[in-house]
């Protein structure tokens, strides 16, 4: 009989969820039925501009949100989706705000404020750049993420290649990809922002000089193939030749000896190489580069040395001399046997 009259009796909802059409499902405090809702959509939009500078941005996400949904094409709708980014970024979801000014960009191509979206979009790749991290629904924190961040300044350079921002990000992603450590994505970087902002010489300089660093860094980790050093004094000698002036000269000069050291101690570590398995030519070869790359280098005098003692050894001279008829004979039995066996 009790579960009867339970059964019976009604609680009204203290706060029932709504879905509404690109809004989703949200929380509708009692008692407000909506309130904040309008049938116009530049009344919808006003109520969203009065709550955001309230700082209320749960009701201006809400209150702009509805008016790109209920009015996409009306003329209030881009600047109600540049509002909806502003919130985001306001709360401190900056990922989110990113995607949201993309959406923007994508949706409203000629937008009047476009300039400042971009700058916006620009500013928050900077924070990731600088270490922030991405989360996961905008709540967990994950991990920083370079590839993430270099993919964000690669769109700001695709939604506006000449924009005001887009040469700088162009070269922030660059900085992502070297921080990542992958410098020939990073030296590609480098080298297109050299040359499709040829026409502004600061610009092109710090792409140079940063791609002969990133070339500089790829040497580094290289053991044995010095292509990359010969790169970066490539790069370094132009940016020397076309920009003389710029204060970067001089220690552009240090890179190139430094790498050529850096190539002396390759070729030198690969006469090594030849010479563990007595390819005495190629050792011989590869010491005197080494010599011949930074003769002033520590490499270059233990290649000297070494060199002097191969000929005291008379090592050098044997492998040129004509094998005799008694070193010939074992692989001539070797091959009789083959025959023999099959």
């Amino acid at each position: 009989m009790l579960t009867v009259c339970l059964i019976g009796i009604t609680y009204p909802l203290p706060a029932p969820l709504i879905y509404r059409a690109g809004e989703g499902w949200i929380y509708e405090p009692v008692g407000s039925k909506g309130e904040w809702m309008r049938s116009r959509a530049k009344d919808q939009l006003d109520v969203a501009l009065e709550a955001f500078e309230k700082k209320d941005y749960k009701i201006a996400l809400r209150a702009a949100r509805r008016t790109v949904s209920m009015w996409p094409l009306s003329d209030y709708a881009p600047e109600a989706q540049f509002l909806v980014g502003k919130c985001y970024e306001a709360k401190g979801n900056d990922e989110k705000a990113f995607k949201e000014y993309q959406k923007l960009l994508e949706k409203y191509p000629k937008f009047s404020k476009r300039e400042e979206v971009l700058a916006r979009q620009y500013e928050i790749a900077n924070k990731y750049l600088a270490g922030k991290w991405f989360r996961l629904f905008g709540v967990i924190p994950l991990y920083p993420s370079m590839e993430k961040t270099a993919q964000m300044f690669e769109k700001i350079v695709k939604n506006g290649p000449y924009s005001e921002v887009a040469p700088q990000a162009q070269l922030k992603m660059g900085q992502a990809k070297e921080k990542k450590k992958d410098y020939p994505e990073a030296v590609k970087v480098y080298e297109t922002a050299a040359d499709k902002y040829f026409d502004r010489p600061q610009i092109a300089a710090d792409a140079l000089f940063k791609a002969g660093i990133a070339y500089y860094k790829q040497a580094l980790k290289a053991e044995y193939d010095q292509n990359a050093a010969a790169q970066a004094i490539s790069t370094f000698t132009d940016f020397i030749a076309l920009y003389p002036n710029d204060q970067r000269v001089a220690e552009a000069k240090k890179y190139i000896t430094a790498l050529k050291t850096e190539q002396a101690r390759g070729a030198f570590q690969v006469a090594q190489f030849y010479e563990k398995r007595h390819r005495w030519k190629a050792a011989e070869i590869y010491y005197n580069e080494a010599i011949q790359k930074d003769p002033t280098s520590s490499y270059a005098a233990q290649a000297r040395k070494r060199l002097e003692q191969l000929k005291e050894k008379g090592i050098l001279e044997e492998e040129s001399k004509p094998a005799t008829e008694t070193q010939k004979q074992p692989e001539q039995t070797t091959s009789t046997a083959t025959q023999n066996n099959k």
